[in-house]
């Protein structure tokens, strides 16, 4: 069969595309941008790509057209689609029905961390010979890829709240059936889509009426917004982690950054996971992939082993740099609160060592200034944060500066790239936090610092 993506470039369709291209079938596809990584790994797999949208992509005649969640109606290539009569179907469902049944779907949901749980659980799994497949929102260091079809019953999943097309607007995690499910945590996100919180819950309720009677559900126990959801009702045994506290499944921090902690289990430890990943969070996110694979027959002195040897998510704090003194990071924050757990991980790792955070507020959610009033505290760590202004903004950015004394605006990345020149002759860790191309500062900044 031959299948036509449209959106092919993004993450979750890129990772459609490797997976149906190991199926079997012939694959192509279309997007506004066409740029690597995602198009050298496309193109490694025999993918046919096109730059931009136009009927003309559609003149070989695909049996199936899977369309991304980004495009809508007055699209040229979703018009011609319909005027033609082509078969199409959203990503979501074509996975859902090609891909998992008659597989134990491992989903991983909630608005922070959904990419590295996937990716720890997906490594816990494969460590232990499992071979599962799976399908990421990033690249996992460990894999190297995002996705992949896998040779075994398991299939591990970024279980993602987003609508599923523009045909079909519940949430792409509605479609997959998780028999283990983790929601790692829920909080206001994709102002784009969900006029408010209770919209979101609405649809992790939805969620949780898919997982069976004999499944599992993995939460944090202080989440207030996860918890409520599971009062709308809940048909299935539900583990909780937690910190230094009580849950079902514990971490005792050792050290305060995250890097090392003891794991429990119903009080008794299990073992001690050091790595070289730091924050709270992680700390949940570990718990949580540990829970889920003892769900599956692992035992989690086995998990805490392969987490020894996990090296993360590309662009999750990954240091890309070491410049006289300057270490440089790219982490992939969309949210005040990811922006706030990381660097009071990095905080607590590095103590007094200076700490520039450089922020580009490029989600929808972000851009559109839901978060202004939170943005600021979550920069509280920083010695100082740069915060990019461009000239497409819904808000002004400068009244971040009416609640924190440590934020300076710029409006060009040429601006930017000045102030960390000057800051860097007195060393420091730098944090580019987006998630998108930041203009390609990454490699300028590089170029400049050495020069």
């Amino acid at each position: 069969m031959h299948i036509h993506i449209l959106g092919i470039c993004g993450t979750f369709m890129g990772g459609l595309a490797v997976i149906a291209r190991q199926l079997g079938h012939q694959v192509s596809g279309s997007d506004h941008n066409v740029y690597p990584p995602m198009s050298t790994q496309l193109e490694q797999q025999g993918i046919l790509l096109m730059e931009g949208y136009k009927a003309e992509n559609l003149d070989n005649k695909p049996d199936l057209v899977i369309i991304g969640n980004a495009l809508s109606r007055g699209n040229l290539e979703v018009e011609a689609v319909l005027n033609r009569g082509l078969r199409y179907i959203s990503g979501p469902q074509w996975l859902a029905e090609q891909v998992l049944q008659d597989k134990w779907v491992l989903g991983v949901a909630g608005t922070h961390g959904k990419t590295t749980t996937t990716s720890m659980l997906s490594w816990i799994l494969e460590a232990q010979g499992f071979k599962p497949g799976f399908l990421i929102g990033g690249i996992p260091l460990n894999f190297g890829i995002s996705a992949r079809l896998g040779e075994s019953d398991f299939f591990v999943l970024e279980a993602d709240e987003y609508d599923s097309a523009f045909f079909d607007k519940r949430s792409k995690f509605v479609h997959y059936r998780p028999r283990t499910a983790i929601l790692n945590n829920l909080e206001y996100d994709h102002a784009d889509i969900f006029p408010d919180l209770d919209a979101i819950k609405k649809q992790f309720h939805h969620l949780v009426r898919t997982v069976p009677g004999e499944g599992l559900i993995i939460s944090p126990a202080g989440d207030a917004n996860i918890n409520e959801v599971l009062t709308m009702g809940c048909w299935t045994p539900v583990a909780q982690t937690s910190i230094n506290a009580d849950a079902v499944w514990n971490a005792e921090l050792i050290k305060a950054d995250g890097s090392q902690f003891n794991v429990l289990f119903e009080n008794k430890e299990q073992g001690c996971v050091t790595w070289s990943l730091i924050g709270e969070h992680n700390v949940y996110n570990a718990l949580s992939a540990i829970a889920a694979a003892r769900h599956v027959g692992i035992l989690p002195k086995d998990a805490i082993a392969a987490l020894a040897q996990f090296k993360n998510v590309k662009r999750r704090m990954e240091v890309i740099a070491n410049i006289n003194g300057v270490t440089l990071y790219d982490d992939f924050a969309h949210h005040p609160t990811a922006i706030q757990t990381t660097l009071d991980g990095l905080r607590k790792q590095v103590g007094e060592e200076r700490i520039i955070a450089i922020v580009e507020p490029r989600s929808n959610t972000m851009r559109l200034g839901v978060h202004s009033k939170t943005l600021a505290k979550a920069l509280g760590k920083a010695d100082m944060a740069i915060i990019y202004q461009p000239e497409v903004m819904a808000w002004d950015l400068a009244e971040l500066k009416n609640h924190a004394d440590n934020i300076k605006i710029c409006t060009s990345l040429e601006d930017i790239i000045a102030q960390l020149k000057l800051e860097a002759r007195y060393g420091g860790h730098f944090v580019l936090m987006s998630n998108g191309s930041f203009g390609g500062i990454y490699q300028r900044l590089q170029d400049e610092l050495n020069g």
